[in-house]
């Protein structure tokens, strides 16, 4: 059936929590049981893929061709599917997949919808330990694994020798101005830890986490968790401090005034 040219955040929210409980049921059959494990990349490079993550991405599609099939589709594992409405749903069904293959629940299904190509809402489920976080409107809610939900908040942290500095890996920055940027700010902040793929950037709406920095991210890495971030107080923008939905360089910070001086060394200004 058709849908509305424009739609409220809420019936959004709605869609994304349906899809999320669609594609959760699917992945866990597949977590800590063995589990083929495919290779994506070339050239030694390791790129792994698995039938969690394609079981879930068929998953989403097949619920959106319900509910909004004049939305257009962005995934991983099954790449764009454009629509006629000013929607495109960005999704990745296991963001983290590497932490999925050695039984670590740091990994987590990312489901977010651009509006005309700008981040709308984001929701990220991790459907093993059943948390999930979410934006609304106005605000960034966590569902804890008690089942009760509660808003987040990012803290203050104005400085950077004060702040809890993470990203997924350092294998991320490229030889040379990637890796100098990374070294810089890892120099300067109180600590650095590695690890954690979309749950750290949730971590960090939620203020435990101040800065986050990344390079070679793609728009399904990101997209989500944009709105997720902003709705928590926080920043999220590519190195140069521009919109950050077409992926690649990113840093995010709980604290504004934190982005400002890390984007100093990112942005070499």
């Amino acid at each position: 059936m058709p849908t509305s040219p424009t739609l409220s955040t809420a019936r959004l929210v709605a869609t994304a929590h349906d899809l999320a409980d669609a594609s959760g049921k699917v992945i866990l059959k597949h977590f800590r049981k063995p589990i083929a494990i495919d290779n994506k990349a070339s050239a030694g490079a390791f790129d792994p893929v698995t039938e969690a993550d394609r079981a879930g991405e068929r998953a989403i599609r097949k619920r959106l061709a319900v509910l909004h099939p004049d939305h257009g589709i962005l995934g991983e594992e099954m790449g764009h599917a454009p629509g006629s409405a000013p929607y495109t749903w960005v999704i990745d069904p296991v963001d983290g997949t590497r932490a999925f293959i050695t039984g670590m629940p740091l990994w987590g299904t990312l489901i977010g919808v651009t509006h005309e190509g700008k981040a709308e809402i984001g929701l990220m489920d991790q459907p093993y330990t059943r948390e999930r976080i979410w934006s609304s409107a106005a605000a960034t809610h966590w569902r804890s694994t008690d089942g009760r939900a509660r808003r987040v908040h990012t803290v203050a942290c104005p400085r950077l020798e004060d702040a809890r500095l993470t990203t997924t890996s350092p294998d991320l920055f490229a030889k040379g101005h990637e890796a100098q940027v990374f070294a810089r700010l890892r120099a300067q902040a109180r600590l650095t830890r590695f690890g954690g793929d979309c749950y750290a950037y949730c971590l960090l709406a939620a203020g435990h986490i101040d800065i986050i920095v990344e390079a070679g991210l793609k728009s399904y890495d990101i997209v989500p968790l944009i709105p997720i971030i902003e709705r928590a107080g926080g920043v999220v923008t590519n190195w140069a401090g521009g919109r950050a939905e077409e992926g690649g360089r990113i840093l995010a910070c709980g604290d504004p005034r934190l982005h400002e001086i890390a984007l100093e060394i990112t942005a070499g200004r």
